[in-house]
């Protein structure tokens, strides 16, 4: 693949992006002492935000989400892509904001104008590689932000703390039960050439806990069907695993073990929210229609 050369002039005017990590994990996959105590301070957070103001959360999905691109730059850069991310950043602002006042049609609208001010910027940059450089961007702007944007679309709706809560707690039970499931009896690899560490009995153990987790809020908040908790424990398992699989089939591809570190014992930013950003638009389908109707 041919690499970029030195960055232009516009390139330089956005942080560098992060050094993806060389690190090496444990057989069960994450260091437990740091990881649970990370995720415990993450879920409080994000509960914090619901209870003190529903649009405390979007801004942290918009942080999130400029966060993850900063990431994703800097694991593209491995191969010699480079993304601008000043205006990716813009553009991914502007979809949050747009998506919260004007609902999912505005928040597209917004990602048809940043992705094409993504593609002029490279141009306008003077670097070679410029083609590859802004299809990995408009790529990542698709994947990241604009996936994005359905989980502010989802905290826009009627009971939006537990729409907040289905979104983030249903990837956690399929990340939890998955783990525990196939470190203790997982023998037979889901798909050993891109996550070794995936297995069906892992992915039996998700179904579960996220069933057990989809009935409790089905039941206590939302006041839904109960047929709808086993529909959406169907979606975000089959979701969130497609959603770890990818990112981990593209980090191989950019010769990554993790997108980033902030998080001990997860890793990046893009670590943590994979599974969610591939399960937000089906979540939000789900409940804005009329499957959701009890």
């Amino acid at each position: 693949m041919h690499k970029s050369s030195r960055p232009g002039v516009l390139a330089r005017l956005a942080p560098h992006p992060p050094a993806p990590p060389e690190q090496s994990t444990s057989k069960a996959g994450r260091n437990l002492k740091a990881a649970i105590p990370t995720a415990l301070v993450l879920l409080a957070l994000v509960a914090a935000s619901v209870l003190v103001r529903i649009e405390i959360f979007v801004a942290l999905v918009a942080v999130a989400l400029c966060i993850g691109l900063w990431e994703a730059a800097g694991a593209f850069l491995n191969r010699g892509l480079r993304i601008p991310l000043i205006p990716m950043w813009v553009g991914t602002l502007a979809m949050v904001v747009a998506t919260w006042l004007s609902g999912l049609a505005g928040g597209f609208l917004t990602f048809l104008l940043a992705a094409a001010t993504v593609f002029v910027w490279r141009v306008l940059d003077g670097a070679r590689g410029t083609p590859a450089d802004a299809m990995a961007a408009i790529f990542t702007l698709g994947w990241i932000a604009l996936l994005g944007c359905f989980a502010v679309a989802l905290a826009d709706l009627p009971q939006p703390g537990w729409m907040v809560a289905l979104l983030i707690l249903m990837p956690v039970a399929n990340d939890t039960g998955g783990w525990a499931a196939g470190v203790l009896w997982g023998k037979h690899p889901m798909s050993p050439s891109i996550s070794p560490k995936k297995s069906w009995e892992g992915f039996a153990g998700s179904l579960v806990l996220a069933l057990l987790i989809a009935l409790l809020l089905v039941a206590l908040g939302l006041h839904r069907p109960w047929y709808l908790a086993v529909l959406l424990a169907a979606l975000a398992v089959v979701c969130s695993t497609v959603g770890d699989l990818s990112e981990s089939l593209l980090k191989r591809d950019l010769g990554v073990k993790d997108m980033g570190s902030i998080f001990p014992g997860h890793g990046g930013m893009l670590d943590r929210i994979d599974s969610i950003l591939m399960w937000a638009p089906f979540c939000y389908i789900v409940m804005s229609s009329g499957l959701a109707l009890g």
